[in-house]
């Protein structure tokens, strides 16, 4: 599969470099970076995020920068290059009507697209790519006023199911996505949702830092994981109701005392507020850094992923599953559309009894070959495949671009 090399790429998005946590966007962008210049642009500030923010150190470094007292940007490694927007845009998802948003949401693209036209010209960039990772609001004419090359729209998630995005959304996704010279997701359901406004969309998997989730390394076992001989049933990442089945939890805890869950990452409010902080089997750890996680992977008997299906989950791709069994673990999952292409690697449930049954099973039948072969099958969902398969969706709208 042929490369893009020596371009010069422009990757925004939803989430800041400087944040702490992984991202797909942050990946790619690094993948990126292996053959291409790049330059990765933080979100904008708007006037609401100064007001409840303004003590945030990242948030003082980027007004720093637009008062002249830092660099705007900043050299992340050779080729790659982080841009603070010497901007600010107006909030405005408060505005009912879809038409009267869309008007001054233009306004506000016309600004960011100027500070991203500024950081394009004292880089040197020229004929650029830009590669939009799901921001449907603030990029929706940045192809239109910065007139790229080639301009990808990259799904990654079902943000329709949110009501924030919903809310004006609905109508103003579907035409970006259509706008865009080629669009690409990390599913295979949101790859069909792309198709229905853009013929060039593909499929493109998902990438997994399998470097960083070894198993051959010998993790020293979390101070805040049980050391008892009972079985420890284990889950990494943000505990938030609108993504897991609180319910499912309860019942597992309940019905299986002999087990101990331990739940690591933050908590939103309905886990604070849930009956698993009174049950004696369940263990918080509260956020760790992306270092800390496999060591925690390592210490579960079995990993799950407690998902409950609703319009932000049926289509999206669980990152945490390639991270479990890139440590050879078992893994128990929430049966979806996504998940069926690892059904021969993970047991996958669609309530609380099938997930206690293929938890025992997972338990029972877990030996060094299956070890191996989850290793193995993690090992081919690398970033590297899946920006092989952004470049070949980009290709293929410009070897048809040059024909025409």
């Amino acid at each position: 599969m042929p490369l893009i090399q020596n371009r010069d790429i422009v990757v925004i998005g939803l989430q800041q470099w400087y944040t702490s946590i992984g991202s797909n966007c942050k990946n790619i962008a690094i993948e990126f970076a292996r053959h291409n210049r790049v330059l990765y642009v933080n979100a904008p500030l708007d006037r609401r995020t100064i007001h409840q923010e303004k003590n945030d150190s990242n948030i003082q470094y980027h007004l720093d920068t637009m008062s002249g007292k830092q660099p705007a940007v900043v050299e992340i490694s050779p080729n790659f290059w982080n841009y603070y927007p010497d901007t600010i845009l107006e909030s405005l998802n408060w505005i009912p009507f879809t038409g009267v948003f869309d008007w001054f949401n233009k306004v506000n693209n016309r600004r960011f697209a100027k500070s991203i036209q500024r950081a394009i010209t004292e880089l040197g960039f020229k004929d650029v790519i830009v590669f939009n990772d799901n921001d449907i609001f603030r990029a929706l004419y940045l192809k239109d006023y910065l007139r790229p090359s080639a301009y990808v729209y990259y799904s990654r998630d079902y943000l329709l199911g949110v009501p924030y995005w919903n809310k004006h959304g609905r109508t103003l996704e579907p035409k970006h996505i259509a706008k865009a010279d080629a669009a690409v997701a990390n599913s295979a359901f949101l790859a069909e949702m792309l198709k229905k406004y853009n013929e060039n969309s593909h499929y493109v998997g998902q990438g997994c830092d399998i470097q960083h989730f070894n198993p051959a390394i010998n993790y020293p076992r979390p101070v805040d994981v049980p050391t008892n001989q009972q079985p420890v049933i284990g889950y990494v990442g943000a505990l938030k109701s609108l993504r897991l089945n609180i319910q499912l939890l309860e019942t597992i805890a309940v019905k299986c005392p002999s087990w101990q869950l331990v739940l690591v990452g933050p908590e939103d409010e309905d886990f604070k507020q849930s009956r698993l902080h009174s049950l004696p089997n369940v263990h918080f750890t509260g956020s760790k850094s992306l270092d800390e996680l496999p060591a925690y992977i390592q210490s579960f008997d079995v990993c799950i992923n407690p998902q409950i299906v609703n319009q932000v989950t049926i289509g999206n791709y669980p990152l945490k599953i390639d991270e479990y069994l890139a440590m050879g673990k078992p893994v128990v999952a929430t049966h979806t559309v996504t998940m069926e292409m690892f059904k021969d690697h993970v047991y996958l449930a669609t309530n609380a009894e099938e997930y206690i049954a293929m938890i025992q099973k997972a338990l029972d039948e877990d030996n060094n070959d299956k070890h191996e072969q989850r290793i193995r099958f993690a090992a081919t969902h690398t970033w590297e495949n899946s920006v092989k398969a952004i470049y070949q969706a980009i290709l293929q709208y410009e070897a048809k671009h040059t024909t025409t």
